[in-house]
């Protein structure tokens, strides 16, 4: 019976040993796997830190460029800082990757190594708590087999010594040693019987023992052991969301930076940026007047008058007032140039410069005559042209004034190059000041240094503050005359109305012209001579009393130009023309010969040379 009760004991205790085995393999391996799964969340935040990183770095504005630039505008710099508050948000994701790293994952692989030498020695000591209660439990048998089997062998002796004592046959001596045998067999069950009661006890005590002392206690170090384990776990998913939650205000912060930097977006002067950037500073066109074609005009010449004029102008081309009466329009007027400045392109430049090359010279374009009031049409449907933009293709990059830009785009450079130039100069004076010092420390202190020594670079400093001062100077001229030029919003207005009453008169003046089959324009045979001559000396008045145009520069022609066609000019090669208006983008460049004959001649066969200075040169963009 006691047999079974130990033997059941010492199963139901292997069985709670290996179940504990079991659970607490198990809760090591769910450290583990807790511990892994922090590891790839900190993977994932330095992943996510860097490619936001990544992100914001590809969007910065380049150093010298477009981009560069593009940051004057609220928007621009507004999705500057939106970058900026992604990198700080980058750089928070990196704290958090951090603290993972180092307060979870790190924190955990060492607590998983102590967990589990802890755990080995904890079922060590419980094997060995087995051990000895199973030798103890041998002990005890082999002491309460070897007792029963002293007994037995003493009854058994005893009855022998009965036996032999009853039967009269067997000698006195066989009974005598029978009797000492049996006395010896009942002195060794009494021995075995004390030892085995010795060893009974000391089993129940080390059993006792075993059972309330020993295995309760590694059961309980087990216990507190996987308690501590699940401890663990939770103060690690604390410190999981803690470290999420720390860096929550600073990201808030973030966030709103990107909040206020959208909200620092103004439309309305992101757009100004825009208008003083590509502000030109052109006049505004006036009113466009009304043409009345229901009435007839008078005749200011005759047909035959004109055509005499016209036949004689043609075999006569050197004769500068012969050519200027050819056709009343051809005066020194802005207006009228553009009227009578050939419709068609110029004629391609011949491919040699000799006469051999082009025997009849090249052919001057022909010219259909259209209306006068399509081209009042025209000239008013036209956009103004920059007179520089041709300069710009043939030299690449814009002349030193800004010539090349709109009146007010001008200004604003030449303002940007004197205040670049200033800030040099500031730094001369700066450099200056500081060798001034440095000398005066050394005629105190020869010692330090030879006061001569500095001389030769404030001498190369103060030539370069010279230099800067005339370039300033210079800017500051171009600048002045630039200001000159702007035109009073004022006076537009005014400026337009005279402009197109004019229009007006050339039109009521010449709307009844016919044309001739060469292409000339005649008047009505019939006209009265009188009204025609003082008509004509009206209209010559008239256009007489204009600004004469100032020449701009020369030009020297490369090829021979016969001129054949109204508004153009004759010219040999060779020949040096005074040039009153560049090429406004048609093909032809107004030339004058001398002080009344001028016209206009393919720019492609002259090579033009401006006068920068000149004041002219401007006037009519």
């Amino acid at each position: 019976m006691v047999d079974v009760k130990m033997g059941d004991c010492w199963s139901i205790t292997k069985d709670q040993f290996d179940n504990l085995e079991k659970h607490t393999q198990w809760g090591i391996e769910f450290v583990e796997r807790y511990n892994k799964f922090v590891k790839d969340r900190t993977d994932i935040e330095i992943s996510y830190a860097k490619q936001l990183r990544n992100l914001s770095k590809k969007y910065q504005p380049k150093r010298n460029s477009k981009e560069e630039e593009e940051q004057k505008y609220t928007s621009c710099r507004a999705f500057l800082a939106v970058l900026n508050e992604m990198n700080d948000y980058a750089g928070q994701h990196e704290v958090i990757a951090e603290n993972l790293s180092g307060l979870i994952f790190a924190e955990l692989s060492r607590y998983i190594q102590e967990l589990k030498q802890e755990r080995k020695l904890h079922f060590q000591e419980g094997r060995r708590a087995q051990q000895h209660i199973e030798s103890c439990w041998k002990q005890l048998d082999a002491s309460k087999r070897r007792f029963e089997r002293d007994c037995k062998e003493a009854e058994r002796a005893q009855q022998h010594f009965e036996k032999m004592d009853a039967d009269f046959n067997v000698t006195k001596a066989d009974v005598e040693k029978a009797r000492q045998q049996a006395l010896t067999r009942q002195q060794m069950a009494s021995d075995s019987k004390g030892e085995y009661s010795s060893i009974l006890q000391n089993f129940n005590k080390e059993q006792h023992e075993h059972y309330y002392t020993n295995i309760p206690n590694i059961f309980q170090k087990i216990q507190d052991l996987d308690e501590r384990r699940i401890v663990k776990i939770g103060e690690s998913m604390k410190t999981f969301s803690e470290v999420d939650r720390q860096v929550i205000p600073i990201i808030g912060k973030c966030l709103d930076g990107i909040t206020k930097a959208a909200e620092s977006i103004d439309e309305k002067q992101d757009t100004q940026l825009v208008i003083e950037a590509f502000k030109s500073g052109f006049e505004q066109p006036g009113d466009v007047e009304f043409e009345d074609f229901s009435q007839a005009m008078k005749r200011t010449v005759s047909e035959s008058s004109l055509s005499n004029s016209r036949s004689e102008g043609k075999q006569e081309p050197k004769s500068s007032k012969s050519k200027g009466k050819l056709w009343p329009f051809i005066k020194k007027n802005k207006l009228m140039s553009l009227l009578t400045s050939p419709h068609q392109p110029p004629p391609p430049p011949p491919s040699s410069s000799s006469p051999s090359a082009v025997p009849n010279g090249p052919q001057s374009p022909k010219q259909q005559k259209e209306p006068l009031s399509q081209r009042l049409n025209e000239f008013m449907t036209s956009k103004p042209k920059i007179h520089c933009f041709r300069s710009l293709k043939r030299g690449g990059s814009g002349p030193e004034d800004f010539s090349h830009l709109p009146p007010e785009q001008r200004r604003k450079k030449l303002q940007q190059k004197i205040d670049e130039i200033n800030k040099e100069i500031q730094k001369e004076f700066d450099q200056r000041d500081a060798l001034t010092k440095m000398k005066d420390v050394y005629i105190k202190n020869p010692q330090m240094g030879d006061p001569n020594s500095v001389d030769p670079r404030l001498a190369e400093i103060g030539q370069t503050i010279e230099k800067l001062r005339q370039e300033i100077q210079k800017f500051e001229a171009w600048l002045a005359e630039v200001e000159g030029r702007l035109p009073a919003k004022t006076d537009q207005p005014r400026r337009q109305s005279e402009l197109y009453e004019l229009q007006s008169t050339v039109v009521n003046n010449c709307a009844q012209d016919r044309e001739s089959p060469d292409g000339s324009y005649t008047e009505e045979q019939n006209q009265d001579p009188q009204l025609k001559v003082a008509a004509q000396s009206e209209f010559d008045d008239e256009f007489d009393d204009e600004e004469t145009l100032v020449t701009i520069g020369t030009c020297k022609a490369m090829y021979p130009f016969e001129g054949q066609n109204e508004g153009t000019i004759a010219m040999a090669e060779g020949e040096t023309l005074s040039v009153i208006e560049e090429d406004k983008g048609d093909g032809w460049t107004r030339v004058r010969r001398s002080e009344d004959e001028e016209g206009y001649v393919p720019t492609s066969y002259v090579e033009v040379y401006l006068d920068k200075n000149a004041k002219g040169a401007m006037t009519y963009i």
